[in-house]
């Protein structure tokens, strides 16, 4: 038990360095364009990052508990992971390099956990639970095909999206970007494009909304509450919300003079800044609450028998067999409270590097930026996938700089960060086997 709650304290402490790692992500454009003071910056963000308490579900934390097979490791695994985790993202905050924090913890674990198999089976095969025979390499989940021809998961897909995060975050800037300066011209047909796309918004959201009679515990009696605060009606009410704003403002784009257009995106900078905020604190807390629940999980196999708290009733859903998953209510409250900690402390190393090294950040660079960003996060929650924050931010900010040209975006820069990226999952793995070889060592 000792062992387990020194892997919850530390995963907390992971959180909040994820926090103020990972603070540039959502307040760096606004910090750029003036738009806000650091301080408010921060606080801004953080107040979102805790807000995103009562907007996501656990799609991803069930992704990221599930990146190793539970049943084969032990905490020492999870610890060594968590220790490598830790240990890379302070390296990587003071060295000012915006890497991954998901995808250091996701390396991490999957790391300890092939350490584990060599050093309890060697490289030769062995027979596992289910009698048949297994090899070191799969005791990480690296593809598990979707459910009834859903999104699939897995390491490999996690993988995918260090690529298609920044790929989907720039093209959805590129667009965005191209919108607004189309609007910004008196001309018709923009402002009959934005309408069409506000009814077509209006349409695909109301048809995705889930009904009160598919909800499965109501958080009202209400049952017009229920269905406005379900969360996975929020996210959709928040993607029209951020659409529909930024069309309303396209339709008036044209008639404003310099002044009042650049205001005016200074205030739809505030909004676009909250919604990515919102998708940074339940994107990544999700991640601690993840290996939070496998910890869990491992302890209960590896006691048999044990009794646990109340406090400590975590249950991994199952969709084979239909379990539903179990998670304590202040386990996403802890979560969420660190990493909104973490925030407000800052990261100005890594703020410098996203607001200007990349490319000049106007306020129309910051609101299409943000958008594309927040819009990109809510999706990939959506498919229950653990991407990059940082990653989608920096794709976004090097799509708005691709509208003006080419050689606007300081390609120098971004090919140091694609290397960090690359390199991120490999070296957090290598070095969590090494933790955990370590840690072996003295703990049984």
């Amino acid at each position: 038990m000792t062992l387990l709650i020194i892997i919850i304290v530390l995963a907390l402490i992971f959180d909040y360095i994820n926090g103020f790692h990972d603070a540039a992500n959502a307040i760096a454009t606004v910090v750029a364009t003036k738009v806000l003071t650091p301080f408010q910056a921060v606080l801004w963000a953080a107040f979102f990052n805790f807000l995103a308490y009562w907007v996501f579900g656990f799609g991803v934390a069930d992704t990221v508990a599930k990146t190793a097979h539970t049943m084969e490791i032990n905490l020492v695994v999870i610890l060594a992971g968590v220790i490598a985790a830790i240990c890379w993202n302070l390296l990587t905050w003071w060295l000012g390099i915006p890497s991954s924090s998901s995808h250091t913890l996701i390396g991490g674990f999957a790391g300890a956990a092939v350490a584990h198999a060599i050093a309890v089976h060697g490289f030769s095969g062995y027979i596992g639970e289910d009698g048949a025979t297994h090899y070191w390499y799969e005791i990480v989940s690296w593809y598990k095909a979707g459910k009834d021809g859903g999104m699939p998961s897995g390491v490999i897909i996690i993988i995918a999206f260090i690529v298609l995060a920044p790929l989907l975050g720039a093209f959805a800037s590129y667009l965005i970007s191209i919108w607004l300066l189309n609007a910004s011209r008196k001309s018709i047909f923009p402002k009959i494009f934005t309408v069409a796309l506000m009814i077509a918004t209006i349409w695909v959201v109301s048809s995705l909304m889930v009904p009160y009679s598919e909800i499965d515990k109501p958080r009202f009696d209400s049952h017009f509450w229920s269905v406005a605060f379900d969360p996975h009606n929020i996210k959709w009410f928040l993607v029209a919300f951020i659409i529909l704003t930024v069309s309303a403002f396209c339709l008036i784009f044209s008639s404003l003079n310099l002044h009042q257009a650049d205001a005016a995106l200074k205030k739809m900078q505030l909004l676009s800044s909250a919604a990515f905020s919102l998708g940074h604190g339940g994107n990544d807390s999700q991640k601690v609450m993840g290996i939070i629940a496998a910890a869990v999980a491992v302890y209960i196999h590896t006691n048999p028998g044990v009794h646990m708290a109340s406090w400590l009733d975590v249950v991994l859903p199952n969709d084979d067999t239909g379990v539903k998953g179990v998670m304590p209510g202040w386990i996403p409250l802890a979560c969420y409270s660190a990493i909104a900690a973490g925030t407000l402390s800052g990261g100005w190393k890594i703020v410098k590097t996203m607001g200007s090294k990349i490319t000049k950040v106007t306020s129309f660079e910051g609101v299409a930026a943000e958008t594309a960003g927040a819009l990109t996060l809510y999706f990939t929650e959506h498919l229950k996938i653990p991407v990059s924050t940082t990653h989608t931010i920096t794709g976004s900010i090097i799509g708005v700089g691709l509208t003006k040209r080419v050689s606007a975006v300081r390609w120098g820069v971004t090919v140091s960060l694609i290397w960090a990226w690359i390199l991120t999952i490999p070296i957090s793995a290598i070095l969590a086997g090494l933790v955990y070889f370590v840690l072996s060592l003295f703990i049984s």
